[in-house]
């Protein structure tokens, strides 16, 4: 299977690969505008700031691209983020507008931001992505912005307020956690993207 991490210049490129590895495939960090056309998957990394890796996109060329993907892809954290149309990040910057949403500082008062570590992820849509993986499963979470429930939810968490963690759109698929960092359930999930 020829798997594509795009290579966003901010992301868990290594532990997402050695990831895929333990599932049994090879994969190839890249921004080789061939090699992401002649992919069977593609995952769209994302740490930092929505800003650069737009900024890296547009350099590379690659947003009308990821824009008519036809293929299966993965948005991870920020990855998933941009698949939407805008982010109130650096004061406000137009993202990949693939999905109808936007993203939201998290306003919590009680609890910290970024919201860092372990948390329960509740799926509300039955999907292939959580195939053998309990309801409210741990995953673990780095980010201080967040998208708020939509017609693409497949999968909620609660952090004083309730988000949305997992999203769906025809091939387009995005986590608001990191699953190369989310022990046994990260795994699971990425193999089972990877056999959709």
């Amino acid at each position: 299977m020829k798997i594509v991490i795009i290579d966003t210049s901010c992301g868990n490129f290594c532990s997402l690969k050695s990831t895929i590895k333990k599932i049994g495939f090879n994969s190839e960090i890249t921004n080789n505008k061939d090699l992401i056309l002649n992919a069977e998957k593609i995952f769209l990394p994302g740490v930092g700031s929505a800003n650069s890796i737009i900024k890296k996109l547009k350099s590379d060329n690659l947003v009308k691209l990821i824009q008519n993907c036809k293929t299966d892809i993965l948005g991870i954290c920020l990855g998933m983020q941009i698949l939407g149309k805008y982010s109130e990040e650096n004061g406000g910057i137009s993202t990949l507008g693939i999905l109808n949403y936007s993203v939201n500082l998290m306003n919590n008062k009680y609890t910290p931001i970024p919201h860092m570590g372990w948390n329960k992820v509740n799926n509300i849509v039955t999907s292939p992505l959580f195939h053998n993986i309990n309801q409210n499963s741990y995953f673990y979470f780095s980010h201080s912005y967040n998208i708020n429930i939509n017609d693409y939810t497949i999968a909620t968490t609660n952090y004083e307020k309730v988000f949305s963690s997992v999203i769906q759109k025809r091939n387009f698929f995005g986590v608001q956690f990191h699953p190369e960092r989310s022990g046994i359930n990260g795994i699971q999930l990425i193999e089972n993207f990877l056999n959709i």
